[in-house]
């Protein structure tokens, strides 16, 4: 299954209700990741312009959209991005493409 991360900032409103209330939100969002043949594979909170960041398997791009959609249809994130992760052989893969199409492109200079 392929791989993405969902990066998320959360509203003033989202971090007060958090500070007064605190839990566990991947916890308390499993059952959004369930629902959507999601597999959370790594999740965290890092310091700076992102308050979770959260790497899953989905079956494909709909998928991992629906979660993205849904979570921002909440109202508790300011923004949020998806990002999917090509895996090694994808990357390869890309790279022998790009091979045999490069003699096509002229970059303006």
């Amino acid at each position: 299954m392929p791989l993405y991360i969902y990066e998320a900032a959360y509203t003033s409103e989202s971090l007060a209700a958090q500070i007064r209330e605190p839990q566990d939100r991947l916890e308390a969002t499993r059952a959004l990741y369930d629902a959507a043949g999601v597999t959370v594979v790594a999740a965290g909170h890092p310091l700076g312009e992102r308050d979770v960041v959260i790497v899953f398997d989905a079956p494909d791009d709909t998928a991992a959209a629906s979660v993205a959609l849904t979570i921002g249809a909440g109202g508790a994130a300011r923004s949020g991005r998806t990002t999917r992760l090509l895996s090694t052989q994808e990357w390869k893969q890309s790279l022998e493409r790009a091979q045999d199409v490069a003699s096509q492109y002229r970059p303006a200079r």
